[in-house]
């Protein structure tokens, strides 16, 4: 999955944090909401412009952070 077509940072939304397709929704949004157990299903219900992979884009997004983490350290 690639992220860089879904994932986008604009400086003046949501304080250059990384967002989907220019909403204010960001990448921790969603991870957060993953992470508190719900389900794609349940967050594509609650966002409904959201789509699955909008979702998979996060989740590789930050994939992408954590492999550049380890090569830095």
């Amino acid at each position: 999955m690639s992220y860089q077509n879904i994932i986008t940072i604009e400086s003046g939304k949501r304080s250059g944090k990384p967002c989907i397709r220019g909403m204010r929704i960001t990448v921790y949004d969603v991870l957060s909401y993953l992470a508190s157990g719900m389900t794609f299903e349940e967050i594509l219900a609650d966002f409904p412009y959201l789509t699955k992979e909008d979702i998979l884009a996060c989740l590789s997004y930050a994939a992408e952070r954590e492999r550049q983490t380890l090569l830095v350290n």
